[in-house]
C-alpha cells in the first residue's frame, strides 16, 4: 500500500485498536462500530497486506508474528503523530501514577526502564495504595486498577485480563503431595490476598478457584493473610503456603522455577482485569497519552 486511501487508513486504525485490546468486541465499543464491521476492517486489511495478522481462537484474537510486528509499527507511529498534534503540548514533564502495589512491583516497575528510554523527557511520579484515587484533587494523572472495569464518573480503557491458579515452591508441592491433583489441598496452608480488589471477601479469590475448578475440596482451614499479592507469591516462594497465582504477577516466578503451578496452568479467567483510569474531565496531556498508549502496548 504506496498511498494510504482513507479507507485503508481507517483499517489500520481499526487494527491498532483491535491489537491493543486483544479483542474485536472491545475494539468495535471503542470505535463505534459493530464487531462485524471490525472483522471486516481486519480482514480487508490482511487481504491488502497479504499477511495474516490475528489468530481468531474460540473467544478471543491473537496477534501473529506479522501481526506482531505491524503492531509494533504501528504504535511507534502513532505515539509520533501524537506528539506531532501536541504541538506545544510539550512531551517532557511529569506523569503522576498511581496503581496498586503487586500490579506495580510485579508488572509496571520491570517495564519502566523502556518507557525511560522511548520517552526520555517524561519523568514518573509513581505512587502505589490500596485506596480508591480522588481524580478530582488534580494529583494523579493515571491509576492502574484492578477491579470489574465500573468506576462510575471516571474515563477507562481495559489494559489486559487476568487469569488464576494456585501456585506454590516446587519442595512445598512436593511435600504436601500437591503435584497430582487437589485431593491433598486440605493439608497444605494457603495464603490470602485479603485486599484482591475491592470490597472482595478476604478468601474470594482461593473460593471462586474451588467451586470452579475443585468444587469437591474443601477450603484449607490454615492460613495466613496478606492484603498484596505480591507478598503472597513471596511467601510461596519461601515455602509457607500455597497461593493464588495471577499469571501477569507471578509468571517470571513460574519461568524461573521458584514457584509451580501443582494443578496444570491458568486455568481460570479471572472476573476482573487491569484498567488504566483517568479523570476523562479533558483531554490527556500529550505526555499522560504517550504513557497511556505505552502501556498499552505493553499488555500485547
Amino acid at each position: 500500500m504506496a498511498t494510504l486511501t482513507a479507507s485503508q487508513f481507517a483499517n489500520l486504525h481499526t487494527f491498532l485498536v483491535a491489537a491493543r485490546h486483544a479483542s474485536f468486541a472491545l475494539a468495535a465499543q471503542e470505535l463505534a462500530l459493530t464487531p462485524s464491521a471490525v472483522s471486516h476492517r481486519i480482514a480487508r486489511l490482511e487481504s491488502s497486506l497479504g499477511l495474516r495478522l490475528f489468530e481468531r481462537l474460540t473467544r478471543q484474537v491473537k496477534l501473529t508474528a506479522d501481526g506482531e510486528r505491524i503492531f509494533a509499527a504501528l504504535q511507534s507511529g502513532w505515539d509520533s503523530l501524537h506528539a506531532a498534534l501536541a504541538g506545544g503540548d510539550t512531551l517532557a514533564g511529569s506523569v503522576t501514577v498511581h496503581a496498586r502495589p503487586s500490579v506495580a512491583q510485579c508488572w509496571l516497575v520491570p517495564r519502566l526502564a523502556g518507557f525511560a528510554a522511548q520517552y526520555p523527557d517524561v519523568s514518573m511520579d509513581l505512587r502505589v495504595g490500596n485506596d480508591s484515587v480522588d481524580f478530582r484533587a488534580g494529583q494523579v494523572d493515571l491509576a492502574l486498577h484492578y477491579g470489574d472495569g465500573s468506576f462510575p464518573g471516571l474515563a477507562s480503557r481495559k489494559l489486559m485480563d487476568e487469569w488464576l491458579a494456585p501456585v506454590c515452591s516446587p519442595q512445598y508441592a512436593r511435600q504436601h503431595g500437591l503435584l497430582d491433583a487437589p485431593r491433598n489441598l486440605p493439608g497444605a496452608t494457603v495464603l490470602h490476598d485479603t485486599l484482591a480488589w475491592p470490597a472482595c471477601a478476604p478468601d474470594a479469590e482461593w473460593r471462586l478457584w474451588l467451586d470452579v475448578q475443585a468444587p469437591e475440596v474443601n477450603l484449607p482451614a490454615r492460613s495466613l493473610r496478606f492484603d498484596r499479592a505480591d507478598l503472597c507469591a513471596q511467601a510461596a516462594i519461601h515455602h509457607a503456603g500455597v497461593a493464588m497465582g495471577r499469571r501477569q504477577l507471578v509468571q517470571p516466578w513460574v519461568d524461573s522455577g521458584q514457584l509451580v503451578l501443582p494443578f496444570g496452568g491458568f486455568n481460570l479467567a479471572s472476573p476482573q482485569a487491569y484498567y488504566l483510569v483517568h479523570s476523562g474531565r479533558a483531554a490527556l496531556p500529550a505526555r499522560v497519552q504517550a504513557l497511556f498508549d505505552w502501556l498499552l502496548g505493553q499488555a500485547i
